[in-house]
């Protein structure tokens, strides 16, 4: 019988792109869970950190979840007194959403330990890997918004 090693392929850039996103969300999950938080609120708050006063359409987008969602997120993270919502000045219709000094602080509190779950996700790469880590994803993002 002749010897007939199949190569397999590589798993596709998607599929491991999905893992990283799953895993990372799991370990997030996880650090912000004692804060009473998931992930996903954890990322808007972030959003919000960068672009405070974003409407729910602006900060869904950002976030990563439909508009649906995000109503839920920010009526919990509301309710919590880590965001804030107010009339846009601009558009009376429109509400924005602002992040609180108590979501600074969750924030603030919770810096350092996500810094070190990022650090640890690129332990095995050089500064420079990193960077270009850093640049690959903005790029294939851009690519697809």
């Amino acid at each position: 019988m002749p010897d007939t090693q199949v190569t397999k392929a590589p798993p596709s850039l998607l599929y491991m792109v999905k893992q990283v996103e799953l895993v990372v969300r799991s370990h997030l999950d996880e650090l912000v869970r004692p804060a009473g938080i998931t992930a996903l609120q954890y990322t808007a708050l972030t959003v919000l950190e960068r672009h405070d006063g974003l409407s729910a359409a602006q900060l869904a987008r950002d976030s990563f979840v439909t508009a649906q969602s995000i109503a839920d997120l920010v009526r919990s993270l509301d309710s919590r007194g880590l965001v804030r919502r107010e009339r846009n000045p601009r558009n009376r219709r429109e509400l924005l959403i602002l992040l609180t000094d108590d979501g600074r602080e969750l924030l603030a509190r919770y810096a350092g330990p996500v810094r070190e779950l990022e650090e640890r996700m690129v332990h095995d790469l050089t500064a420079r890997q990193t960077e270009q880590f850093r640049e690959a994803l903005t790029k294939a993002w851009h690519a697809l918004s």
